[in-house]
């Protein structure tokens, strides 16, 4: 039986995965691909509470290691709840962030050792890995901006959650991080420069998702 594709959608704070991810999956519907579009942290009910501690400011002296945990318990929920069922539905999965996230902002962003994080993270996915990973890069600045004045997660507009109050140096190395994960897996992290036409920045995602679709005999 087919297994349906995870795909993943990576990038700094304001470069539009909600969004793409949207619009990702209207195109795969219209090429009769079923889609199912989560996020992390959260999309079960364990993640969501998961999300909101990781997220609220009122938790900013949250220790890196506690947010570490957090962060895979609720991607382990995550993966056995969601993911895994509906690949074996043959369902194919656009997923708001997934563990590149955690080796971003764990690893680069907060330092902790990329190793540790392989060996916890390794036990949360049960062997799920994304078959197509994009990576929407931006200035951090100019994303930083645009997140800033989005209402999400019942946080004031122009204040941001806790992981967006972080200085602007925790972000360019967050950003930076990114981009080194995308060298050493050039195969499967694919970077799509985010412009400021969201059409053409959606096109170039879709070329990459149809090389996907062509290596695995679909008619794209």
């Amino acid at each position: 039986m087919k297994r349906g594709f995870l795909l993943t959608l990576e990038g700094p704070e304001g470069s539009g995965k909600s969004t793409h991810s949207r619009l990702l999956a209207g195109y795969l519907t219209q090429k009769g691909i079923q889609t199912y579009c989560t996020r992390e942290p959260g999309s079960t009910a364990l993640g969501e509470k998961m999300r909101q501690l990781l997220l609220s400011p009122l938790y900013k002296n949250m220790s890196v290691r506690t947010e570490l945990l957090l962060y895979e318990a609720a991607r382990a929920q995550h993966v056995d709840e969601i993911i895994i069922p509906a690949l074996n539905k043959n369902i194919t999965v656009i997923c708001d962030r997934f563990y590149d996230a955690t080796f971003a902002y764990q690893g680069y962003g907060r330092g902790i050792d990329p190793s540790i994080i392989k060996h916890i993270n390794d036990f949360a996915v049960n062997k799920i890995t994304p078959d197509l990973t994009i990576l929407l890069d931006i200035d951090v600045n100019i994303g930083l901006g645009k997140s800033l004045h989005l209402s999400k997660d019942s946080f004031p507009r122009g204040e941001g959650d806790r992981i967006e109050q972080e200085d602007i140096e925790f972000h360019k190395r967050v950003r930076e991080g990114y981009l080194n994960l995308a060298q050493k897996e050039p195969e499967r992290i694919k970077v799509v420069t985010v412009e400021s036409e969201i059409s053409k920045t959606q096109l170039e995602i879709q070329k990459h998702i149809d090389d996907l679709l062509r290596r695995n005999n679909y008619v794209v």
